[in-house]
């Protein structure tokens, strides 16, 4: 379904601006800039696996690039399939709990992420606002309604350190009601209601512990990680200059990265998989304003090649060594609960 929700809209893109010059500009476009704008996604990713090292060791664990950049990956490939790609937080948690890390300090960390990446978007995002105030003119009514929607829904993640510090004994009932709720519906579970919401009763005090431990004794680990952030979206935003240059444009690097920051907010609401279809409409709306209608759909094509099919590719190949990796680990579990049962049998 994502892919055909993009494939649909960039195929709906080139029939409305396809034009005598288009195939001229596909053969003229310079494969070094792809290569080039490849590279700066990949080391965006690597950007973001070291925020979540920052982050990790600030709560006393130690958690290795290489394995958090494959956990980004795998996360990636997870968030193309679901609304908002909201599926990359769990496999994270997951991760990062193979890692050593309590799940309730796993779920700060990646809760903290989209903490950090509202923080440094709406900064980003007002200095260039202030810096582009005349575009907004050119914007329709529906877009305008869209971003303010997805800033919203942006902005509300801020309050989720702020109620967990201020309202931990309330926010904790409600959470535990919740679990309750959601394990009575699930009868065929392994694990009995009982077990399960003291487990969640456990890991709930270390969510909160480390929310604290963020804005007191582990502040450097937020601070580093913010630093992280802005690193990564700026390097994530200059994959469309690229692009452009690759085909004959101006980089126009202040105005891409205002696009690309109402872009990257509107991403976030869960919508289709993967926010597929959406992301290519507001792109082309956008990117409508600086890039010729010739042009627009092979832009847009590229931009989302790198920015979501490589996605794909690339967290299909970590996927399978998480997979890999749990088929081993439950094959070598197996082994010791039967040598362990062995001697009991003779």
């Amino acid at each position: 379904m994502s892919l055909l929700f993009s494939f649909s809209v960039i195929v709906l893109v080139f029939a409305t601006t396809f034009t005598e010059e288009t195939i001229g500009y596909i053969l003229s476009f310079n494969i070094f800039f792809l290569l080039l704008a490849i590279g700066f996604r990949i080391l965006a990713l690597i950007l973001w696996g070291l925020r979540i090292v920052l982050m990790s060791r600030s709560l006393g664990y130690r958690v290795g690039l290489l394995y958090s950049l494959n956990m980004v990956l795998a996360g990636l490939l997870a968030g193309t399939i679901t609304p908002g790609q909201a599926g990359g937080e769990p496999v994270r948690v997951h991760e990062l709990f193979r890692a050593g890390v309590k799940i309730g300090d796993a779920t700060a960390v990646v809760i903290m992420e989209r903490v950090l990446d509202g923080i440094i978007l709406t900064i980003m995002g007002i200095i260039i606002m202030l810096m582009t105030r005349e575009m907004w003119s050119t914007f329709s009514t529906s877009l305008i309604i869209l971003i303010i929607v997805a800033w919203v829904f942006l902005m509300s993640f801020l309050f989720i350190p702020f109620l967990a510090i201020r309202y931990p004994s309330k926010m904790k009932y409600l959470i535990l009601r919740f679990i309750s709720w959601i394990t009575g519906k699930l009868s065929k579970t392994r694990l009995s209601s009982s077990r399960i919401c003291a487990c969640a009763d456990t890991e709930i005090d270390n969510f909160f512990e480390s929310i604290t431990r963020f804005t007191g004794s582990s502040g450097w680990g937020l601070i580093a990680g913010g630093g992280a952030t802005a690193l990564f979206w700026i390097t994530e935003f200059l994959v469309a200059s690229v692009i452009l240059m690759g085909l004959g444009l101006e980089p126009y690097i202040v105005l891409s990265f205002f696009f690309q920051i109402l872009i990257a907010i509107i991403m976030m609401i869960p919508t289709t998989p993967g926010s597929s279809g959406i992301t290519e409409l507001s792109t082309s709306s956008l990117y409508a304003l600086i890039v010729p209608a010739g042009m627009l759909g092979i832009f847009v094509l590229l931009w989302r090649f790198v920015t979501f099919y490589l996605n794909i590719i690339l967290g299909t190949i970590a996927g399978m060594f998480i997979v890999h990796r749990e088929i081993k680990t439950r094959a070598d579990n197996n082994e010791e609960e039967q040598e362990e049962a062995e001697p009991e049998t003779k």
